[in-house]
């Protein structure tokens, strides 16, 4: 209950916000909202199954590029162009998998980033996608049925229908059979095993699940940006943001993505900000610094560290109630020997 009811304030605050912000602060907003799907989506894998991908760039760039190389080659609608990039992701996830998940720990997340960074060479050299120059998308067709606008309230719909639609497919998955699998393959993986749960499958279930809602991010980005090279889409940099937001907000869990996607954009942006072009690698410096604080200090990340500051708050709540009964009943008058009490 306590759940739905933050749920549904965040969301009234969402709807009503922007009509209180004004276009900076907007697009702002719309940045959170982008990185807390990827977080989500992210966490689908990295969370709820334990398998800590830093290649997730990898699914971003192929849905990005499908949707765009669609559009500019062939004329396809972008929203066709969205959901085919989604598939083309969720398809490179079975080569992603089969490759990567026989390595376990920190080897499958290494693993991870080599097989992104073959994807990444592989654009910047593939000249027909336009190598490394990148592509621009055409302005030829505006509003709501080619995804292209002038101003940025619609990209905020968009972000926000996306977010809302991704976390809907992570409460479900979190209280359905499949989220129970992922999780005992993450905490118990030879128990699991042991109870006949084919710990490949599902493994792999979760990173194709995870690959096409980050590729729908991707194709977003793409039709915000109208521009996309394989640096902006497919950096080892937004595979490592995918993973911080998550991690960072609390791994594992339905709104922690959300929580680390506020704070750590913010954070983003206001370095920009202060430090503008001469700033140039300040946001890897911040990611490095946060996952080393996140690491040895609030290893269950920001609503983790919410969740044991309640539980010691209500246990000292609990200690003090205990403590004034215990006053009281050594205050009150004790009846004399032989009288009833």
């Amino acid at each position: 209950m306590k759940v739905l009811a933050f749920f549904c304030l965040c969301l009234l605050a969402a709807l009503a916000l922007p009509a209180f912000v004004d276009a900076s602060h907007l697009n702002l907003a719309i940045l959170v909202l982008m990185a807390a799907q990827l977080g989500v989506a992210w966490n689908i894998v990295g969370g709820y199954a334990g398998q800590v991908s830093l290649g997730h760039a990898a699914f971003y760039g192929l849905g990005a590029y499908t949707s765009t190389l669609l559009l500019v080659k062939f004329g396809v609608n972008p929203w066709f162009g969205t959901l085919a990039g989604g598939v083309v992701a969720a398809t490179l996830s079975l080569a992603f998998g089969w490759s990567c998940f026989r390595l376990k720990g920190h080897y499958f997340a290494m693993a991870t980033i080599a097989v992104a960074e073959l994807v990444q060479i592989f654009f910047t050299e593939w000249e027909w996608g336009g190598a490394a120059v990148g592509l621009t998308a055409p302005v030829t067709n505006a509003g709501w049925a080619w995804m292209t606008f002038s101003t940025k309230l619609p990209y905020y719909w968009l972000a926000l229908g996306l977010l809302l639609v991704t976390l809907a497919v992570n409460f479900w998955i979190e209280r359905s059979w499949l989220g129970y699998y992922f999780r005992a393959i993450k905490d118990e993986p030879d128990a699991a095993r042991s109870i006949g749960v084919n710990i490949a499958r599902y493994k792999q279930i979760a990173l194709s699940v995870s690959a096409f809602f980050t590729a729908l991010g991707g194709s977003l980005y793409a039709q915000k940006e109208l521009y996309i090279d394989p640096n902006s889409v497919l950096s080892t940099a937004l595979s490592i943001k995918m993973a911080l937001v998550s991690i960072l907000g609390g791994a594992g869990t339905l709104f922690g993505p959300v929580i680390g996607s506020v704070v750590l954009t913010s954070i983003e942006e206001f370095t920009r900000i202060l430090y503008g072009g001469t700033g140039r690698g300040i946001d890897t410096i911040i990611y490095a610094s946060l996952i080393i604080a996140v690491a040895v200090f609030y290893p269950s990340g920001i609503v983790g560290w919410w969740h044991g500051l309640r539980r010691r708050w209500a246990s000292r709540k609990a200690a003090a109630a205990d403590a004034v009964r215990a006053h009281s009943a050594a205050a009150a008058p004790q009846a004399p020997a032989g009288e009833p009490s």
